[in-house]
């Protein structure tokens, strides 16, 4: 602690430097992810890494706003959950997370958070990095312990899928494999699975014009109104809104 408080009093930091050119030194680092938020998680700094992988064209278009303005409500909700457990005095190191890119597609993520504290070391805000793992090989390893069952959950997620077979794939017990999604994802294999279905089904609704009902039976639903209830509480908004909202942005961009 001592060795940061050496820093923190450099006259070369804090004078010749300045704070502006030591952030901007964040947009030299091309795979990694990196933002600061203040106590209702606003973004108050972002590197260009961030604008560019919410699909943003600068960082004017970001300051202020949540993860609210960016993600979907679930994954939202999930970011400003950590924002305030990390507030409170908690720390994420390299949590292993499989988040969505802006093209739709799946990928693994690692993810670190910390406080931020003011010279009077109050938390007055929260800070992190998260890389794309397929540019931060040596950390891959990591996800070899729930690779074989995610992997069959992505490709079979219209299928009945049962939490004893998904253990089978890993070569553990159930109790074994509930630890291990809990450990590297923050969720039970239950949730993975619903998340990867309605995942999917969001993006049948918007990519295609199949009917609901045919959109919940092909993303592994059985019953129309349990998917609408799960689809609103993961989305924040029922499938048939969704429809709706996609086909008048649609014409509004033609009368325009």
């Amino acid at each position: 602690m001592s060795e940061y408080k050496s820093l923190q009093q450099s006259p070369f930091l804090q004078d010749v430097i300045g704070i502006q050119q030591i952030l901007s030194m964040f947009d030299l680092l091309t795979d990694v992810i990196f933002w600061i938020k203040d106590t209702e998680s606003r973004v108050v700094y972002a590197n260009k890494m961030f604008v560019e992988h919410i699909g943003m064209h600068s960082i004017s278009q970001v300051l202020g706003k949540s993860d609210a303005a960016f993600f979907p409500p679930h994954i939202a909700k999930q970011f400003i959950t950590d924002d305030q457990s990390v507030m409170s005095g908690n720390v994420i190191t390299d949590r292993l997370e499989l988040n969505i890119l802006k093209f739709g597609e799946f990928a693994w993520f690692s993810t670190s958070k910390r406080p931020l504290f003011d010279s009077q070391n109050t938390i007055i805000g929260s800070y992190g990095f998260t890389r794309l793992l397929s540019k931060a090989s040596q950390v891959l390893s990591s996800i070899d312990a729930i690779k074989a069952p995610v992997e069959h959950v992505r490709e079979n997620f219209h299928r009945d899928l049962k939490i004893e077979d998904l253990a089978k794939l890993a070569f553990i017990s159930v109790s074994a494999l509930e630890r291990r999604f809990k450990k590297y994802l923050s969720k039970t294999p239950k949730q993975f699975i619903n998340e990867i279905r309605l995942e999917n089904a969001r993006r049948m609704l918007i990519e295609t014009r199949l009917p609901i009902a045919d959109v919940a039976y092909r993303c592994g639903f059985s019953e129309h109104s349990y998917f609408s209830r799960q689809f609103r509480l993961m989305f924040g908004t029922l499938p048939s809104q969704l429809r709706e909202n996609m086909q008048q942005n649609t014409v509004d961009n033609q009368l325009m």
